[in-house]
Formats: C-alpha cells, structure tokens, sequence
C-alpha cells in the first residue's frame, strides 16, 4: 500500500488496507451484484408497495437499486482508465466511486429494512433483498479500500458530555411513563416527554457517531485540474446539453411521480449520492463547461424540458403538483431580491401572494366577489401585480430604516395583519369585502384569447387536462420572473443591493442610497409575488386568509419560502427554483410518515444545513464564505490571494 500526498493537509490513501486490485474487484462484485438484485424477487408478498415479487421485471425501489450499482460500476471503470468510459471521471476520483457505493448502499439497505418493517420481520426477504443488501455492504466496502482523497488529520469532536446523559435517562423515562395507568390524565403527557427524550437522545447518538466516522474517514477534497476536454463540433456540443436536460427531465418526473413514500424516500437517497458522485467526477464540471459556453442553447434547452413535462402524464393527479411547485418558485425568487440580494429579512413575504391572490380573486368575476367585476386575464394580473407593489411600498417606506431582527419582526406583524384584515372584511367585524374566513370560492377558470384553461386540449395528440394548462402558463409567469432577476441582478442596482447586503454604512458612505434601494427591492419582490398571486388564485378556485400564514405543514408560507431561498441559494436563480421543489415535494411525500412528518422533515432539514450550509446551489462568493479554510494557500511574493470581495 502506498501513499500519495497530493497538496498540504491532503493526502490519497485507503480507508481499508487492502491491496488496490482486491479493492476494484471487490468493489467491482458488490456492484455488479447489487445490479443484478433488481431483476430478482425482494419478497414473497405483494403486500408491499411496489410490489417486488417479480423475477426479471425491476419495479419502484429495485430500479433505483439498479441504477446505484450501475452507476457504481460505470464510475469504477471510469478511474482506471477503460477506453470508452473515461469521459465518465474525468477527474479520475476515487470519491466518486465512495459516493455512488455509499448511494446505493443507502437505498437497499433502507428498502430492506422498510420490507422488514412493513411485513415484520426479515423472514420476508426473498433472495434478490439479500443480495442487495450484501451486494451494496460488499461494494461500499470495497470503495473505502480505494485510494481516496483525504485528509491528513482530522480531530474527533466530541459532544458536551451532559447531553449523554438523556441516553441512559431516556428509556428509564420512558418505562416509566409507561408504567402510569392509561386513564390517568397526565399519561399522554408523560408517554409525550419520554418520546421527545428518546429522540433527542437517538440524536445524541447518531451526531457523536457521525463525528466519530469524519475522524475515520477523514474526506477531504485535493483541487486537481481537469484534463482538456476533447474537442467536439458544436452540434455536437449541443446535443450534449440537451441530452443533459432530457435525463435531468427524466429524474424530476420519476421523483414528482412516485407513488407511495417509501418509493421517494430512496429517491432522495439515491439522488443525494448520485449528485455528489457525478460532482466529484468532474462530469458537473465539464457540463458547466458546455453550459456557459453555449448559455442560450442551455437556457432554451432548460424551458423546453420543463415545458416536456405534462406530455410525459398520462392524468392532472402531479402536473397539480409541479403546478404549485412553480407558484411556490416563482414567489421564492421574488423574495430572493430581498433576501439574496439586498439583504433583508422578511418574515411576512407570504402576505404579497396573498394581496396578489385576492386582487386577482376580486376581479375575477366570481360571484362571491363584492365588487361584480371582470377583467381580462392581462388586467387581472396588472392589478395584482400592481396592489403587491404598493402594498410593498406602503409597507416598506416607514419600516426599512430598521435593520436586522427588528426589521424581521415588523415583516413578520405585517404578515399577521394582513391574514387578520382579511378575516376581519367579512361584513360584520367590518366592511364585506373578503368573506372573512369563508374568502372567495368559485374563482372562475382563466379563458386567453379564446383558450379556456378548464378544459383539456389535445396538443401533439397528448390531451392536456386543466393543471396542465396552467402548468404552462406558470411555466411563462416563472421565465418572465427569472428574466427580470438575470437583468436586475447583473445591473447597477443589482450591484449596488449586494453592497448593501454585504455592509449597509460602507455603502452609503460610497454615495448609495440605502433606504431607496431597499424600497425599490421592497417593492419590486412584492410585485413578482403579487405577479404569482394571480395565477394561484384560478388555479386553487378558492381563495381564504389561512393560505397565507407564516408557518404550516405543508407550503407556501413565509417560513417555507424563507427556507427555500436559504437552502436553495441566496442570490441565485435555479438555487430558490431547487430548494422550492424540495421543500414542496418532501412534505406531501412524507404524509406516510403522519405524525412523525415534521419531525422527519425538520432531521432533513438539519442534514441539509449541516452539510451545505452555503445551499444547494450558491454563488461564489457564498460558497467562498463557508469554505475559506478549504482554499489552499497563496504563494508569497506577487502572487494575490483570493479573497471574497475578488471571487
């Protein structure tokens, strides 16, 4: 075994002592192996969802167990140089192949255990179950014997050692709530407290074990230069891109379509591996390469996939669901001016929505509207737009002098008071203008130029239901919005809100003027919100103040959209498009979990704040503020070191 080191602090080495031909062919066998589980019989029984009885006929888990040890396998031949797969790993990284092991080691593992569970018992298994299991422990195995790149020393952190005692006080708590006879009234509560000390004490554990296996493993990134790409005609290059897009499309329509949790679960399982492995590569890289090289190409190509999406469904049942992922993303990136971009704290977003949504709504021609008015879709949404602007203003013009919390916490009593007035308009507590609680129902179905958005239509002989009608209209809404950031971003105004964003009194001592800007941020999110409002209001038919509350199970609501901004990408555009998928989709996935669905989304949540703290998909500059010690040093002399102002 041998040792390379690459760059300071960074060195190549296995986890596993083992021979590097062992390693490959071990790894090699598991995935292989894993591969092969998905055309065999997991269980006996139908009973699970999926149903994985089937010999030769891979279905729900047992094609992303298929894929995992595919990719694994694909990524192995990569590093070591097989002629026709080399464009796979450019990088020649052993991580990526560590990543898609650990990928596909997540979903048998979890599918076994959720067979065992569901069915109670392992004695459920069939063969195919077993040999995914040991096929993907075999194939991660083998990958941490793989040369790897790592660091030289990592300290072990340990917790604070007063939080390992919930471990031993949990289960004699919860024994102890159990023994209290179920009629008496303090019960529940006792049986609530043991159950919060079980979970924050399998936390406890889990944590300092995560810990202990970063000592262990100790990853580590060594900044190798990728080998120049081959040259490739245009066309060529194109293809490549939109190739890109259609299995991009691909993925998004398995994860929006599948049909029972579990089934999602891995997905997500599956993806998370699948994403970092591809990163590692180098494979992300070279297609970013493509992307900024042919940028229209790829933004065309990006719209035209999206645009694809109701012609891969055969019913309404999820284009309603990838319809209010686009609402719930385009109201994202309205407040991605003022949060990414300028800096501000609103805790009351939601609020814009809701004032678009019932303008909308009013003019609407629905005859639960006081107003008995109906405008042309166009106008309907200049009103809402219109309304969330000056809403945004006469909201923003006494407030944004303050800064920080206290401006969040005027942002969040705006909210309150705006879904307080509209219960309170009901005609008795005050004028009839929004039914109260009631709000206005029987929103009529948009009708542009002749088109009616109710009814299906058969386009290139797919028949298009009502969600998907307005799927593709929100489709339009969202370009407009994403052209507007591109253009504000990438202006003088834009540049100036980062300013501010980045320090307020150096920018005002440089002649900027704060407090207009921040209105016209202010203002100018709350329009594209309102903008986003319109359309929501005909596609829900109903609109009521309890849509538009600061925080609920399932979005869009202010701390959902706050989250979405900050775990997509502050200041980017498809960062807050990301996050906004994920925070709507995991929620409505996970309603299997039932009691335990927030608690699972909150653990989500945390893992995903813990190990990309800068978001999904951040800009240089947020990423250089996270990860400054990962930069490697300068040399002295001429040389400039990086710095955030310069990235």
């Amino acid at each position: 075994m041998t040792t390379m080191t690459t760059t300071p602090g960074t060195e190549t080495t296995p986890v596993i002592p083992l021979p590097a031909r062992a390693a490959a062919l071990l790894t090699g066998l598991g995935a292989t192996a894993t591969a092969a589980s998905a055309l065999m019989s997991w269980t006996w029984t139908s009973d699970f969802p999926g149903d994985l009885t089937y010999y030769g006929s891979p279905a729900g888990l047992q094609w992303l167990a298929l894929t995992g040890g595919l990719l694994t396998l694909t990524l192995l031949l990569a590093t070591h140089g097989t002629p026709g797969l080399r464009w796979a790993a450019p990088a020649r990284s052993h991580n990526a192949v560590l990543l898609a092991a650990v990928g596909a080691f997540a979903v048998s593992w979890f599918s076994v255990i959720a067979i065992a569970a569901h069915l109670g018992g392992l004695a459920n298994l069939d063969p195919g179950g077993w040999v995914a299991a040991l096929g993907s422990l075999l194939a991660l195995a083998g990958s941490l014997a793989l040369p790897l790149d790592r660091r030289d020393r990592v300290p072990l952190r340990l917790l604070d050692r007063r939080l390992f005692l919930l471990v031993p006080a949990a289960p004699i708590a919860w024994f102890g709530a159990h023994a209290v006879p179920g009629d008496k009234p303090v019960a529940p509560v006792l049986t609530a407290l043991a159950g919060a000390l079980l979970i924050a004490a399998g936390l406890v554990v889990l944590i300092q074990l995560g810990h202990l296996a970063h000592t262990w493993l100790r990853p580590g990134t060594v900044r190798r230069p990728l080998p120049a790409a081959r040259e490739l005609p245009s066309w060529a290059e194109v293809l490549l891109i939109v190739a890109a897009f259609a299995v991009g499309l691909f993925a998004i329509t398995f994860g929006i379509d599948t049909e029972y949790g579990e089934l999602f679960t891995g997905y997500l399982l599956l993806a998370a591996g699948v994403v970092a492995a591809l990163g590692k590569a180098g494979l992300l890289a070279r297609l970013r390469a493509l992307t900024v090289k042919h940028r229209p190409v790829t933004t065309g190509a990006a719209f035209a996939a999206a645009a694809g999406f109701p012609f891969t469904q055969t019913s309404d049942q999820y284009t309603s669901v990838a319809a209010n992922i686009l609402i719930f993303a385009t109201v994202a990136l309205g407040l991605n001016i003022v949060v990414g971009l300028a800096g501000l704290l609103d805790l009351g977003y939601v609020a814009f929505l809701g004032v678009g949504a019932y303008a909308a709504a009013l003019v609407s021609g629905s005859p639960a509207s006081p107003i008995h008015v109906q405008l042309p879709f166009w106008a309907a949404m200049l009103t809402g737009a219109a309304v969330s602007m000056v809403f945004g203003v006469l909201i923003g013009a006494p407030t944004l002098r303050l800064r920080g919390d206290y401006l969040a916490i005027v942002t969040l009593g705006f909210g309150e008071i705006f879904r307080i007035t509209m219960l309170n308009l009901n005609g008795t507590t005050g004028p009839k203008v929004t039914n109260g609680s009631n709000g206005i129902p029987r929103i009529p179905d948009l009708e542009i130029f002749g088109f009616d958005l109710g009814k299906p239509h058969t386009v290139a002989g797919v028949e298009l239901g009502r969600f998907s009608n307005y799927y593709l209209l929100m489709l339009l809404v969202t370009a407009f919005v994403v052209l507007v950031f591109a253009r504000v971003g990438n202006s003088r105004i834009g540049r100036a809100w980062v300013a501010i964003r980045e320090d307020e009194t150096a920018a005002e001592a440089m002649g900027i003027n704060g407090f207009r800007l921040k209105l016209l941020a202010f203002a100018l999110g709350a329009c594209l919100a309102g903008l986003a409002g319109t359309v929501q209001a005909h596609v829900s038919y109903t609109v009521t103040p309890d849509q538009y509350t600061f925080a609920e199970a399932l979005p869009p609501n202010s701390a959902f959209l706050l989250a979405a901004v900050i775990l997509g990408g502050m200041g980017t555009i498809s960062g807050p498009l990301a996050g906004a998928t994920l925070l709507f989709l995991i929620p409505k996935k996970l309603e299997f979990l039932s009691n335990y669905q927030l608690l699972a989304f909150g653990i989500a949540l945390i893992v995903l704040m813990r190990v990309r703290p800068e978001g999904l998909i951040p800009n240089r500059r947020r990423q250089l503020e996270f990860h400054e010690a990962d930069i490697p040093a300068q040399a002295s002399g001429d040389a400039v070191a990086l710095t955030k102002a310069g990235a």
